[in-house]
């Protein structure tokens, strides 16, 4: 099979004869850990991108490594794809299952497998719950910094397969920048170790190359973390302002003047109500928006930063700037940032999250053309995003029982990323592409650089078996979508199968 075969089409990849796939993986798992009735597959037909569904046909819950790779090497003697998936909380489509391939499930590998003070790091299974590695480490007075959203329910090895961030990573970093070592299996079940326990490693950056590959080149076994030692003090500025381009203005403002908050967030005025009426945070109503700046180090240090922003802010014409004056209010104050997605969730049936990244000092007149789109498209948007490092979380709310809407809500988006790359940014920060953004790597990638993310994925799997019809398009479907010429007359690349 070639890697290069047209993803929208299922119909592509070799048929697969289910009743023989059945009985082969009963030669490595027990009945139980194999679903195959169709009301048992119903709960795995999608992830946190529920619009996008399919019902994958058989789900696979190993609870060993040695079963992983059984099933690896039996599905890749067979040609039948994969795709692995953690906790299913993605928001790009990247764990959807295919209708001729196995979904497998990595959720039972939920061990903390040592914490180590000394060195200041975990080691953990991929199924291990973001937030669990950091309550484990609690008792030495560690953390681990990555804190996206979902990081009460996201797996670590997701993390990983997205490059994961959060709220804190403009000053701590997204995952990669939080990764010493992962265990893998490749598409033929052979062990891999990328990165080392040392802080640098000789030969070429695999670990980086891994980190965001989103399932297509293994799966992951193991993870090896860095911890942080939590910071003597940490404070929160909440600022109000009465325009969202005065709030983006202040957030370049803050960076110009040579300060990096452990996190700065934004809100608009549709997101600020949704959250004060779900969890009480404090948060001013009547403000068109709102900047969270968290502040933390030393106490001295954050003391002054915090008169320092608090200024800048008053400068940048916020209309009210309050600092949380307990360890409760900071909690409540970022309580409303992280709930923010289920608390829109209470203002329409259905919302579609974008994730498009933009420079800093772009964010005032994308918030006024992402206002003006809102408007074209008759849906509403509520802004929630870490302005800090310009990763936009546009909420485009809508109903997918009124005709119609859905696919405007898909068009809306569409158009926002492909805004965020004409200003000089990426279609993701932090979601991944998945199966949602696959058209709009035609408008940030060229055809040479598609070619070589095709050469890379076909170096770990050169049938093209793990994750297939994600994240990469075919050059085909670039020129279809029309974000690509790709003949005139003549096809340069003659090799690549078109349909």
């Amino acid at each position: 099979m070639n890697i290069l075969y047209d993803e929208r089409v299922d119909g592509a990849l070799p048929d697969v004869d289910k009743a023989a796939l059945l009985q082969a993986l009963r030669t490595q798992l027990p009945d139980l850990e194999i679903l195959h009735q169709r009301e048992e597959l119903k709960p795995y037909e999608c992830d946190g991108l529920s619009a996008y569904r399919t019902t994958p046909m058989l789900v696979v819950l190993p609870r060993e490594i040695a079963q992983v790779q059984g099933i690896l090497r039996l599905c890749h003697e067979r040609r039948v794809p994969v795709v692995a998936r953690g906790a299913g909380t993605g928001l790009s489509g990247g764990a959807l299952p295919l209708e001729k391939g196995v979904l497998l499930v990595m959720a039972r590998f939920n061990q903390i497998l040592q914490i180590d003070p000394a060195a200041r790091t975990a080691r953990v299974q991929p199924g291990v719950r973001n937030l669990a590695i950091s309550q484990a480490a609690a008792p030495f007075g560690l953390y681990y910094a990555p804190d996206p959203s979902s990081q009460i329910a996201c797996s670590i090895g997701g993390n990983v397969a997205e490059n994961a961030g959060g709220v804190h990573c403009l000053k701590y970093g997204l995952t990669v920048h939080n990764l010493l070592k992962v265990d893998i299996l490749t598409v033929e079940g052979e062990h891999l170790t990328l990165g080392s326990d040392a802080l640098d490693s000789p030969g070429l950056d695999l670990l980086a190359l891994f980190t965001g590959s989103e399932g297509m080149l293994g799966v992951i076994t193991e993870v090896t973390v860095k911890l942080l030692p939590k910071p003597q003090s940490a404070k929160v500025l909440l600022a109000a302002f009465d325009s969202v381009e005065k709030a983006g203005r202040a957030v370049g403002d803050i960076i110009a003047a040579g300060i990096i908050p452990g996190g700065l967030e934004m809100m608009d005025n549709l997101a600020i109500r949704a959250a004060e009426d779900f969890i009480h945070a404090g948060y001013p109503v009547e403000a068109e928006a709102i900047l969270l700046c968290e502040l933390d180090g030393v106490e001295a240090d954050v003391r002054d930063d915090c008169d320092r922003v608090r200024q800048v802010l008053q400068q940048a014409g916020a209309t009210e700037v309050r600092q949380a004056k307990d360890e409760a209010e900071r909690v409540r104050f970022w309580a409303g940032r992280k709930n923010a997605f289920p608390a829109v969730g209470r203002l329409s049936p259905d919302y579609y999250c974008m994730d498009g990244t933009i420079p800093r000092r772009e964010l005032p007149g994308v918030l006024k053309a992402i206002a003006e789109l809102s408007a074209e498209y008759g849906l509403r948007v509520a802004n929630v995003f870490h302005a800090g490092d310009g990763n936009m979380h546009p909420l485009i709310l809508f109903d997918a029982n009124t005709p119609g809407e859905l696919d405007r809500a898909e068009a809306l988006g569409g158009k926002i990323l492909e805004l965020c790359v004409k200003v000089g940014g990426s279609i993701t920060g932090e979601h991944g592409v998945g199966r949602e953004k696959i058209n709009q790597m035609c408008a940030q990638f060229n055809s040479d650089e598609l070619t070589l993310f095709h050469a890379v994925k076909a170096a770990f799997d050169p049938g093209g078996l793990l994750n297939p019809g994600k994240n990469i398009p075919t050059l085909h479907r670039c020129a279809e979508f029309g974000a690509m010429h790709v003949h005139a007359g003549k096809l340069p690349f003659p090799d690549l199968e078109r349909f």
